[in-house]
């Protein structure tokens, strides 16, 4: 580590710690080894351990470096795969820690760190000059949300591999249009059933899935097919694990001394205030956006690190740590990562979540819209005869749709096993249940904002998903509605990329309005999409009641053929075919010479789409 990565390191503004500690193959005093460095600033005394000492700790000492807190120390000739931990003492008592910066790990529930050296030769060279050129904000975005270890496993119940899971899974994605990909947590975790989301391993994916090349050979696969990857992040907490980053060096290293007790999953928060630790999650990004190409992260939990739990009160001022760290991660990856979206689950009401940094805001990409899905799941688990009385569930986004720039999700945390799946929230027979996700569906890709699916919600599973099973596959093969969703969510996303009013100005307020037709008392929306260009317009209209809708009349701001472009109601879907083929003309209303309308048929719990073209 030279003089200005040493600066940069104590600053809290590297990103590339992984380039210096950690476990680096090089050669030294003409032999071939393995350079280990580690950060314990705290200890009296720190050596490596493994495999090729017997894991006994004194054939290799560190030595420190005192003014940054380092610790190194080189072993000759050791080969890929070999294990080793870092045996740390402080006042009399040792203990075993694998490496932060380790770049491969051992099986659950082995714990230590692997040294490893990456064969993978990337093949995406054009999806990564065409990344760093490209707009997320202007472009169609659906994205499939994978818990990796579940969406489907061998005949004899393993998991897949990741080589073996590419294959199948970009097929599916590719068959329905989606254009990323979002995998669950894929970094070491101890905990299986905690997604994910409590790891100890910030460099390494985990080992459960096959070897760090193995994901690299995934992803570039699903480049070189134009599928994006997007990766979850977990910058917030990590777990208590004995192995882990809790207490490395014998003090709270990492974590914040005042918050060991950072949320009911009985985790820690990270200390933002330490420049050291900032650079580590920022190295860390870097790692994921560059070593494995990754096309964003989705940085989990945010609102907690910006309120952080034991803070009571609405008006409590967010932590200006936090707000500092995201801040400087979002420009760093703006630099290092050009094209990368950077999502942030913010589930609380924080200011300019999406706006640029030098104009005070935290710098995301995108924003998860958790009160959407909160509001309009609950809306929808109303009986459909009922749901005239909670219109405003529904019309409450379009006083803050604009305010951020937003992803619609209808993630993992909706269908979680103990929460039920969508199917299950909605009430009503067999036919109101598949009708009702056609129509949510419709809506959600309707509304303004990027789009967002968990697997398994394609086809309506009809359980809560459960991380110790595969999805549901079976259901396609047993219920043609269900393949009639499936179906319907292919449509979509082609309606989306083919017509830009469906994503163009998703984050702008030109890019909606509202139109004469929506009522509640009929429970019924309908809304304008516009596009880039003038003539770019659909016509959305929804009806939320299980009757259909005849000669019902739509404003509309311009004569000409309106024509039906989708029906969810469609018997292809599985719905009734009730619906305006052919189109419509739009006629003027009386005394508003101006203004036009359609004369359509909505169907039961059904959406239309019309695009519009001049006469």
């Amino acid at each position: 580590m030279d003089a200005s990565d040493a600066t940069a390191f104590r600053e809290g503004t590297s990103t590339t710690l992984h380039q210096h500690l950690g476990a680096h193959f090089r050669r030294e005093g003409g032999q071939e080894g393995v350079r280990f460095t580690v950060w314990a600033p705290g200890a009296d005394a720190v050596a490596v351990i493994g495999e090729f000492d017997g894991w006994q700790g004194e054939a290799w000492p560190m030595e420190r470096r005192k003014e940054l807190g380092l610790w190194s120390t080189f072993v000759p000739n050791l080969s890929p795969g070999t294990l080793y931990k870092y045996r740390v003492r402080r006042n009399g008592t040792r203990f075993d820690k694998a490496d932060p910066m380790a770049f491969a790990t051992e099986m659950p529930p082995g714990t230590a760190s692997v040294l490893h050296r990456s064969e993978h030769v990337w093949r995406d060279q054009a999806w990564m000059a065409f990344r760093a050129e490209r707009d997320p904000a202007s472009e169609p975005m659906s994205i499939y949300e994978v818990h990796f270890g579940s969406w489907m496993l061998d005949p004899s119940g393993r998991w897949l591999e990741w080589e073996a899971m590419a294959e199948p899974l970009l097929d599916h994605v590719k068959k329905l249009g989606f254009t990323h990909v979002e995998f669950l947590p894929l970094m070491e975790h101890p905990f299986h059933g905690s997604w994910g989301y409590q790891c100890t391993a910030w460099f390494s994916p985990t080992r459960r899935f096959g070897d760090p090349d193995g994901l690299k050979a995934l992803v570039d696969r699903f480049h070189r097919e134009g599928v994006g990857v997007i990766l979850d992040w977990v910058p917030s907490h990590f777990p208590r694990d004995a192995h882990g980053l809790y207490r490395f060096d014998g003090t709270p290293l990492y974590e914040a001394e005042s918050d060991n007790s950072h949320n009911p999953w009985n985790t820690v928060a990270f200390d933002w205030s330490k420049p050291e630790v900032r650079a580590f999650l920022l190295s860390s990004a870097r790692w994921w956006l560059e070593t494995y190409h990754a096309d964003g992260l989705r940085v989990d939990a945010v609102a907690s690190m910006l309120r952080p739990a034991g803070e009571p009160g609405e008006d409590r001022r967010a932590n200006p740590d936090a707000v500092a760290f995201l801040r400087e991660l979002n420009r760093q990856v703006a630099d290092f990562a050009p094209g990368a979206v950077m999502a942030a689950e913010e589930s609380g009401s924080h200011p300019g979540v999406t706006k640029a940094t030098e104009a005070g805001g935290l710098g995301f990409s995108v924003k998860w819209d958790m009160g959407w899905s909160h509001d309009t799941l609950e809306y929808m688990a109303n009986d459909p005869e009922l749901r005239r009385h909670h219109q405003d569930r529904l019309t409450f986004r379009s006083v803050y749709a604009h305010q951020e720039r937003f992803v619609l999700p209808l993630s993992h945390d909706d269908v979680a096993f103990e929460r039920g799946s969508l199917w299950e929230k909605i009430p009503g027979d067999e036919w109101q249940k598949y009708a009702s996700l056609r129509l949510l569906y419709a809506y959600m890709y309707a509304l303004p904002g990027k789009k967002l699916l968990f697997m398994g919600s394609e086809f309506g599973q009809r359980t809560g998903w459960h991380h110790d099973e595969a999805l549901a596959w079976g259901q396609i093969r047993i219920w043609e509605r269900s393949r009639g969703l499936m179906l319907l969510v292919g449509d979509l996303n082609r309606l989306m990329r083919e017509h830009d009013a469906l994503h163009a100005l998703d984050f702008s307020p030109d890019g909606y309005a509202w139109v004469d037709g929506s009522d509640s008392e009929n429970s019924v929306l309908a809304f304008l999409r516009h596009g880039r260009s003038e003539g770019s317009l659909v016509l959305a209209a929804f009806n939320f009641r299980p009757s259909p809708r005849t000669n019902y009349r739509v404003g509309v701001p311009r004569p000409g053929h309106w024509a039906e472009i989708f029906n969810s109601d469609a018997t292809v879907y599985g719905g009734s075919g009730q619906g305006n083929l052919g189109g419509l003309e739009a006629t003027p209303v009386p005394a508003h010479g101006r203004y036009h309308s359609l004369t359509t048929t909505l169907p039961p719990l059904g959406a239309v789409f019309f695009s519009w073209t001049p006469r």
